[in-house]
This record gives structure tokens, sequence and C-alpha cells, in this order.
């Protein structure tokens, strides 16, 4: 695989995150899917993946990844968010995909977990 830029890193990690957070709302959750979807659009918004972000002790290696993203030119605003929220949300989806990318299973685990759960929940 090449190596990708911070921007592709966020396009993977979104992608690895709204898996993980729909798979948890349907097995823990005993709702219709539009009160499963709204639930998952609360974990998967970028006020939230900003809190855990924040939240997050970071190694060197991982901040210098969610430094790279937070700072990375893009072309795409955010629609439903503050610009702040915006680069921190790209930052944790960058970081994610790192994470699976280097093999580093238990750590992405260990962020996945602390995205769902509710002291972040808005």
């Amino acid at each position: 695989m090449k190596t990708l830029s911070s921007i592709e890193l966020a396009f993977l990690g979104d992608a690895i995150h709204t898996m993980f957070v729909r798979m948890w709302a349907l097995e823990n959750n005993n709702k219709n899917i539009n009160e499963i979807n709204k639930i998952c659009a609360k974990y998967c918004s970028a006020a939230h993946q900003s809190k855990v972000l924040s939240s997050l002790q970071l190694t060197d290696e991982e901040q210098q990844v969610v430094r790279r993203a937070r700072n990375a030119k893009t072309k795409h605003t955010a629609k439903n968010a503050d610009v702040k929220d915006y680069k921190f949300a790209t930052a944790f989806e960058a970081l994610v995909a790192y994470l699976q990318i280097n093999g580093k299973q238990d750590r992405l685990n260990y962020v996945l977990t602390q995205s769902i759960k509710d002291q972040h929940a808005d």
C-alpha cells in the first residue's frame, strides 16, 4: 500500500469508525433503525470525535499523526461543525486509520471503545 496522506487516512478512519459505531449500535440498542441512525450520527459527529480525541493520552507517534491531520489543507468545509471540531475530527479519523494500518489492534480497540463511552456524548 502506498504511503497515505493525512486526508486519505481520515477518509479510511471515517469508514472504520462509522462501521464500529454502527455495529455497536445494532448490537446494543433494541430500537428501530431510525433511532439507531440517530445514535450513530451522535457518535460519528465532528463535535463528538473532537471531544474523544481531546480525552486521549497520545504517544509521541500518535501526536505526530494527529498534528499532521489536524493541520492538513483541505478544500472541504464542515457542514454541521465548527472549523476547530472539524479539524480535530479529521485528526481523530486519521489516528483510527493509522492504528488499523499499522496493526496496533489493542490501541485501536481502546480508541474505538472510548468513542462510544457516554462521558463524551453530546
